[in-house]
């Protein structure tokens, strides 16, 4: 028996994504991500490339206390390489979280090329069903596909969970320090650049404010820490919706990030801008 996802939803037009507060179940995985499952590598690949299943790798990670809460996969338009194509995997080892946010491992596979076993470490905030991922105190540990593939993901899972430590500490610090208005302003500009490109001369700007990047999305978040301040940038940047208008002046509303890869990159160039931030300010 499994309970029913508490999130079940599409990331943007050519991904989608399940959680749930409790571990998946295989049969809920497939449903949204087939290509964990897929029989074989992709017709592109050489002789040279190992295979194995996704799927496999999990479960050697299961009996190691790795548990799957999230999944997501991309589609491909290039006829029959869905089943093959990028997939997103966030663990929990053995904890039951007391703090607001849960520890998570991010695993990323493909088995058409676009990506080797990649290893991040990442946070999930409850409270908003928000995943961050961290970028510069932890390891980013990629196994290619040869050799003893399960093994080495396994070990690299271990040496994230090593990393842990760090990513609390960096955590709590971001908590304790206050930004003043114009710090906080100039937080969301930086970000602002990051996911919409920097603004020369003579460009129409963004399609939303730095202003609009602070606004508190609930109660929670109210208060003016670098942890809020974070946490309402990374959300209002990845979840879209918000009122602004495009390059010919027409109203609109920001889109949601789309591909795993952009949402991973975005995700960790934000966490290195609150990094930057707290050493500035320490």
């Amino acid at each position: 028996m499994y309970t029913t996802p508490t999130l079940a939803t599409r990331f943007a037009r050519n991904t989608f994504t399940l959680r749930s507060e409790t571990p998946l179940a295989e049969e809920q995985m497939r449903a949204v991500a087939p290509s964990i499952f897929a029989a074989g590598k992709h017709a592109s690949r050489s002789d040279r490339y190992t295979y194995i299943p996704t799927i496999e790798v999990l479960r050697g990670l299961k009996k190691e206390g790795f548990e799957p809460f999230m999944v997501a996969q991309g589609k491909s338009r290039i006829e029959g390489k869905t089943e093959f194509t990028k997939h997103m995997i966030r663990m929990r080892h053995g904890q039951v979280s007391t703090r607001p946010e849960a520890n998570e491992i991010i695993l990323i596979n493909s088995h058409d090329g676009a990506s080797s076993y990649q290893l991040l470490s990442g946070l999930f905030r409850f409270v908003c069903c928000n995943g961050l991922v961290v970028g510069t105190v932890s390891n980013d540990i990629r196994v290619p596909h040869r050799g003893n593939i399960e093994g080495e993901v396994i070990e690299g899972a271990f040496r994230v969970l090593d990393d842990f430590e760090a990513v609390d500490a960096a955590t709590e610090g971001m908590k304790a320090l206050e930004l003043k208005q114009d710090e906080e302003r100039a937080f969301a500009t930086a970000a602002l650049a990051l996911r919409y490109g920097e603004r020369t001369e003579g460009q129409p700007p963004a399609p939303i404010t730095a202003e609009q990047l602070i606004e508190a999305r609930r109660p929670e978040d109210l208060g003016h820490s670098l942890w809020t301040t974070y946490q309402k940038v990374q959300e209002n940047t990845q979840r879209g919706g918000q009122p602004g208008r495009s390059t010919q002046g027409r109203r609109m509303q920001t889109r949601v990030v789309g591909s795993i890869d952009r949402t991973v990159s975005l995700n960790r160039a934000l966490w290195v801008l609150a990094e930057e931030m707290r050493k500035l300010k320490t």
